[in-house]
């Protein structure tokens, strides 16, 4: 089986492990390993935190958040941990991300919250998620195939229709006459 190739030449890719003092070397692996089956689809940029950084490709420790922000918006492919702030960061730029959650029993991380947390984020379409390098493999693969595919649709992080969704819903509930509970104390139901 032959190597997916992007239409349009290499596409801009850009990693980022977050902030936590704990290593990601794992993610370094699995996307070395896809790199060496895909020789110049990806430009990658990764920013490796306290994780060695990833070889082919530019790398930083750590940036100013509007310096990472900039790198973000100008990706076709974002890969990150499980973490809230690269998941939104990267949707708020215009990227549904593909996200690794760290695991503790690898010490990436104290407790396995970045695994709930991107399960129900990819239940709700969210992010694309990689429990496992055959699945990271595989979404880089539709990645470069399919860049638009990792485009976050028009308005999908627009905080004013998620500010008016809920703004609905909560005038639904209070315009709802709810039904009468009656509920009296007696004196031998205190006791």
């Amino acid at each position: 089986m032959g190597s997916p190739v992007s239409a349009v030449g290499p596409l801009n890719g850009v990693v980022t492990v977050g902030t936590d003092h704990h290593r990601f070397d794992r993610l370094m692996d699995w996307l070395e390993r896809w790199n060496a089956g895909n020789p110049g689809a990806v430009r990658w940029i990764v920013q490796h935190g306290s994780s060695r950084p990833m070889s082919g490709a530019d790398g930083f420790g750590m940036k100013p958040r509007a310096e990472l922000l900039e790198l973000l918006a100008d990706a076709d492919v974002v890969v990150t941990q499980g973490g809230p702030g690269g998941i939104m960061d990267s949707r708020i730029c215009g990227t549904v991300p593909i996200v690794v959650p760290r695991l503790a029993r690898l010490n990436e991380v104290v407790d396995d919250h970045q695994v709930a947390f991107v399960q129900q984020l990819a239940r709700n379409g969210l992010l694309v998620a990689a429990h496992s390098e055959a699945e990271l493999h595989a979404a880089l693969d539709r990645a470069v195939l399919d860049p638009a595919s990792l485009a976050v649709g028009p308005g999908a992080s627009d905080v004013s229709q998620t500010v008016a969704r809920f703004a609905a819903v909560v005038g639904q509930l209070l315009a709802s006459k709810p039904a009468r509970v009656g509920f009296r104390r007696t004196a031998r139901s205190a006791r």
